[in-house]
């Protein structure tokens, strides 16, 4: 686990080689072990790559980046961890290769120069990397199926730039960083981010998940983004019920026995529901010997703690648990940190409760943590996408199946006839009634505090965010929302908050649901395997770790995950807020007198309190502390 960075530029200069290393210093914390650099002056330009490194496997200098081949062919810088790098050495040695150290870098380098971009689905892990290829004079950026590791990247005629963080790439570009109004207003006004490609500055962009773009350096000429992962969305497999939980334990099993794979401590952050739970008790089942720390975050007293379930799983693992309790003026002390972690605004304080537990797994002396991220997007986790259900069953006219369903579905805790009928509306109405139903519900694209004509006047387009409709796959309407949320919108913004979050303490997070094998299984099932008719989620998931979880966990009909008391801590921390708001003034679209007065009006209970004034406190810190002083980078 790592910080990269590096550019190409047609003419040889100085200066993006100081970039360069401004660059790598301030990722220190994503690689507090190691930092290393390479330039290759070609006829084509300069290629420079840097590495900041966190030694997790082979923690000898052995393992060191930018790493080349023994030819000098073929140069990596390497962000990740390829947990079946052991298997692909034995392979690529019984074709010739040779190996020197014990590091996955190493058998990266190998596959590369063995098959190419078709060593991409071969590797089990999460990675982003950057390949300079000099005999073919190529650049290739390459990114994990989920896009577990970031990469971001900046293109211009003569000029390319990728980094691990937004920062890194600005400082390489050399040319301020410019706000994306259009990513503003998404956020600010509707709490859309990490949706799409493009960050909150113009011209800087996420390679997109399971994907891979070739530089030529000989002409300058970036890619389109190519696939080389896509879920597949047709029920192929022939499984019964049983079967398939049968089947999916083992999955599971033999992936958390991979991603245990350390030179390092490891221990797991756990919220005391199914997925989190799971692993946990799954690292018990494979290590029956082995001290297993977790680390958690408490709202004691509150409605939404976690501590009894909390306490199940660690009595059933045996596992030696570190729980956090977290006071409203801690997050005035570190909001201005998390915000500089996150490198741009995100959700909620939940995103809080995670920074504090992987800063509890540092101080407590682990390095690797394995989280339960990306279960609730490959098993129809939260409240079950019932619409897309709905839409599922009606397009196999099961007209009775789809009433049944949603009356059982609107019976679980946390569910209403409300959310069931803004599911359907979501699900079959026009953009033109999908736009009325939000502003009968109160939601208002242009509020007052909003100076919505300059906004315009800047081509911003003031609508609801709907999601891209996808392609219409009969009868798999809800595998086809699941494979866009693991890929596109919803997951992204996830595995950003915990990349971020975790490599602020230097602690390498993992996450064992993740692989190509459990999703591809997973979407090839029926339906009703992940969203029974009954409306439980994850049914086939909680079959299948029968006798490994705890049933009390298994049953849980609940999900509260980090969950903080988001509005009691606002509240607790008015003079702050107001404080936050006010620095709004130096944001030309915002109308800092009027948001003060809504915070005022929530606090007397005239309007319903809402996440709206947490995304004005996020954005406001992020373009004061973040954007500005990059501006004049």
């Amino acid at each position: 686990m790592c910080g990269i960075a590096g550019y190409w530029c047609a003419q040889s200069s100085e200066a993006p080689r100081e970039s360069l290393g401004v660059a790598i210093r301030q990722m220190h914390r994503r690689g507090p072990d190691d930092r290393g650099s390479l330039f290759h002056s070609t006829r084509w330009g300069e290629i420079g790559l840097g590495h900041a490194r966190l030694s997790v496997i082979d923690l000898s200098t052995n393992g060191r980046q930018p790493m080349s081949s023994d030819d000098g062919r073929y140069s990596v810088v390497y962000n990740g961890e390829i947990y079946n790098y052991r298997e692909l050495r034995d392979e690529l040695r019984s074709v010739g290769a040779g190996f020197k150290t014990e590091s996955d870098t190493e058998v990266l380098l190998a596959a590369w120069a063995q098959w190419g971009t078709a060593a991409l689905p071969r590797l089990k892990g999460m990675f982003a990397f950057a390949i300079a290829d000099l005999e073919r004079g190529t650049l290739t950026c390459a990114r994990d199926a989920f896009g577990i590791k970031p990469l971001l990247i900046a293109y211009q005629p003569h000029h390319f730039q990728f980094a691990s963080e937004l920062s890194a790439v600005a400082t390489l570009r050399r040319q301020g960083a410019q706000l994306d109004l259009q990513r503003a207003y998404d956020y600010v006004v509707h709490g859309a981010y990490d949706d799409e490609d493009g960050t909150f500055v113009a011209g800087i962009s996420h390679l997109p998940p399971g994907t891979y773009r070739v530089l030529d350096v000989k002409t300058g000429a970036l890619s389109a983004p190519t696939a080389w992962w896509t879920p597949s969305v047709i029920q192929t497999s022939p499984l019964s019920f049983d079967q398939a939980a049968g089947h999916l334990r083992e999955l599971f099993i033999d992936s958390v026995k991979l991603h245990l794979r350390s030179d390092v401590p490891t221990g797991a952050a756990l919220s005391g529901g199914i997925d989190s739970a799971a692993i946990v008790c799954a690292i018990r089942h494979v290590e029956p010997l082995a001290e297993i720390k977790t680390f958690s975050f408490v709202a004691r007293g509150a409605p939404v703690s976690e501590e009894n379930w909390l306490a199940q799983v660690n009595r059933h693992a045996r596992a030696k648990p570190h729980t956090i309790l977290v006071e409203p003026e801690e997050l005035a002390r570190d909001l201005d940190d998390l915000i500089a972690a996150q490198g741009e605004p995100f959700g909620s304080t939940s995103i809080y409760a995670q920074y504090r537990v992987y800063k509890l797994a540092r101080e407590h002396g682990v390095t690797v943590t394995l989280d339960g991220q990306g279960a609730d997007e490959l098993l129809a986790g939260y409240h079950g996408f019932p619409g897309q259900r709905v839409h599922s069953l009606l397009d196999n006219r099961e007209w009775t199946a789809a009433a049944r369903f949603l009356r059982a579905w609107i019976r679980w805790p946390g569910r209403t006839p409300t959310r069931a009928i803004k599911s359907l509306v979501d699900e079959f109405a026009s953009d033109e009634l999908h736009e009325a139903v939000h502003r009968l519900a109160g939601s208002k694209a242009t509020p007052s505090w909003l100076d919505a004509d300059l906004l315009r006047e800047r081509g911003v387009r003031l609508r609801h965010p709907r999601r891209p409709a996808e392609s219409a796959v009969i009868g798999r309407r809800m595998i086809a929302e699941l494979a866009h949320s693991a890929t596109r919108r919803g997951l992204p913004a996830l595995l950003r908050h915990g990349d971020r979050n975790s490599m602020r303490f230097s602690v390498e997070s993992r996450v064992p649901f993740l692989t190509t094998d459990l999703a591809d299984f997973l979407f090839s099932l029926p339906e009703n395997f992940l969203m029974s008719g009954t409306g439980e989620t994850k049914s086939v998931f909680r079959a299948a770790m029968r006798g490994i979880v705890p049933n009390a966990i298994l049953d849980r009909r609940d999900k509260i995950g980090f969950a903080t008391p988001e509005i009691d801590w606002l509240s607790a921390l008015t003079a702050h807020v107001r404080h936050w708001i006010s620095d709004a003034s130096g944001i030309e679209f915002l109308k800092p007198r009027l948001m003060l007065q809504e915070f005022d009006r929530m606090l007397a209970g005239r309007v319903r309190t809402s996440w709206q004034v947490w995304r004005w406190i996020n954005f406001c810190r992020w373009y004061t502390n973040v954007l500005q002083p990059l501006s004049s980078t």
